[in-house]
């Protein structure tokens, strides 16, 4: 397929720069006060995806942000592909620590992106990985190589939980009917070691307050005589792990998927240098529950974390308070066997439990999701492994990830259809953080592979 390079080749500068203006737009969810921007996004993806020449194209609107549908059908007979990706992007803070702005997109060469990579929030989670789907689009209809029916749908909700998807799929099931879901939102193992992630962790996330006094109080006055929220909430925390590192709250690994010796003999022959990781992060050691190695503690086993907790005086200088209230913000990553809503109650009825009679606790459960596993012996793993191959040059490792894209299962639940997960990041893409960047090998390398697969997955399912 020349016709794919030479079309990159002469198209480089324009598909940079139209990745740029999207970029510059902060799309972000979770802050109300970006509305018009995220609006705006879905427009700007509408308007790219007609331009790339789809028949149709339109703003499907929500409760919430709308959801950019587009579908180029070229004979019914003919196998359908559902490519998913998402227009939202996090929070840029902290903003300090960025080291250009989070909607400035710049090309910055680094060790692992000798060729440059975009820094800009979204880069690579997903406006990048979900352009690319775009771009390769419009290379097959410009060099008459589309081989198959592909339909779009692009969210505005997946930063803050997806809150509108469900809805749309069971609402629109006909319209989205398909032989497979394709998505970049996920990575590979470095830039010469291809891989397809075939697993991903489910994810139950909860916000916790524990109040005490009805209203700040005075250190000296208060201190010892009076519950500290602060103190209360961090020594329940900590009691959620044992010294093995394993989560104590009862029943909760009462259904987890354990991997046979041979499974995990198999995940250890994917490439992992522990001491790079340990340079990358600036670590002295790693850390994680006993008798896993950190590849397996990242993928096939389930977690609990503070995202951020708070609570008191936070200024400049000294208060002597002792704080009516602390929060935190609670995620725990799943595996297979596992329900989000199950694990959801145990922790509330555990943290409930374990709280002294001095304090109140209140507990607002957020977004979940159920942990997803994609078999290797499907059309479409084998059409992903085909396209990798052709265009890295070498077969792709099957993967686990450590994160949670929710929507996969409800897409199989929902449509009856699996996800194949091909992405092109990087753990060292910084995603959700600050300096988040995509390398532009990555996004080419993409934009070259997907029209491989669409060709692979046509001529198998014939």
């Amino acid at each position: 397929m020349e016709n794919i390079t030479a079309y990159i080749e002469q198209h480089k500068d324009r598909f940079l720069e139209e990745l740029m203006d999207l970029l510059r737009v902060p799309s972000i969810s979770a802050d109300p006060k970006y509305k018009d921007d995220v609006l705006k996004t879905s427009e700007i993806v509408k308007t790219r995806l007609l331009e790339a020449g789809v028949d149709h194209a339109e703003i499907c609107e929500t409760q919430g942000y709308p959801i950019v549908y587009a579908e180029k059908m070229i004979d019914p007979s003919l196998p359908t592909v559902l490519v998913y990706g998402h227009y939202d992007v996090q929070p840029a803070d902290p903003l300090e620590l960025w080291t250009s702005g989070p909607f400035e997109p710049v090309i910055k060469k680094t060790d692992l992106h000798p060729e440059g990579a975009i820094f800009a929030r979204g880069s690579c989670d997903d406006k990048g990985q979900m352009y690319m789907h775009v771009k390769a689009f419009e290379l097959m209809m410009n060099t008459d190589t589309l081989p198959c029916n592909v339909k779009f749908m692009i969210e505005g909700e997946e930063e803050v939980g997806s809150e509108s998807l469900e809805g749309f799929v069971k609402e629109n099931r006909e319209k989205l009917a398909s032989d497979v879901i394709l998505i970049s939102d996920t990575g590979i193992l470095a830039n010469d070691i291809p891989s397809i992630t075939t697993g991903l962790r489910g994810l139950s996330y909860v916000e916790v307050e524990v109040t005490g006094p009805n209203r700040d109080l005075h250190s000296g006055l208060y201190g010892g005589a009076v519950a500290n929220p602060i103190n209360i909430l961090t020594q329940m925390i900590a009691s959620l792990q044992d010294e093995q590192n394993r989560i104590t709250i009862p029943g909760f690994y009462d259904n987890v998927e354990v991997l046979s010796t041979e499974e995990r003999a198999e995940m250890a022959k994917a490439p992992f240098s522990l001491d790079a990781y340990k340079t990358a992060l600036d670590l002295s050691d790693v850390h994680g529950e006993e008798g896993y190695t950190t590849m397996e503690r990242n993928s096939i086993r389930p977690t609990l974390d503070v995202n951020g907790i708070w609570g008191g005086y936070t200024g400049e200088g000294a208060k002597t308070v002792i704080a009516s209230k602390a929060y935190a913000k609670i995620s725990m990553r799943l595996v297979p066997g596992q329900d989000p809503d199950k694990i959801t109650k145990l922790f509330c009825d555990h943290f409930k439990n374990i709280a002294p009679k001095s304090v109140k606790i209140k507990i607002t459960p957020h977004h979940g999701g159920m942990p997803y596993v994609s078999p290797t012996d499907d059309y479409g793993y084998k059409a992903a492994s085909m396209a990798m191959e052709d265009s890295f040059g070498k077969k792709p490792v099957p993967v686990r990830s450590g994160g949670s894209i929710p929507i996969v299962a409800l897409f199989e639940q929902e449509l009856k259809i699996k996800s194949i997960l091909l992405g092109f990041g990087l753990d060292s893409d910084a995603i959700h953080s600050p300096d988040e960047h995509y390398g532009i090998f990555n996004y080419f390398k993409g934009i070259e592979t997907i029209p491989r697969f669409y060709k692979h997955f046509t001529d198998l399912k014939k």
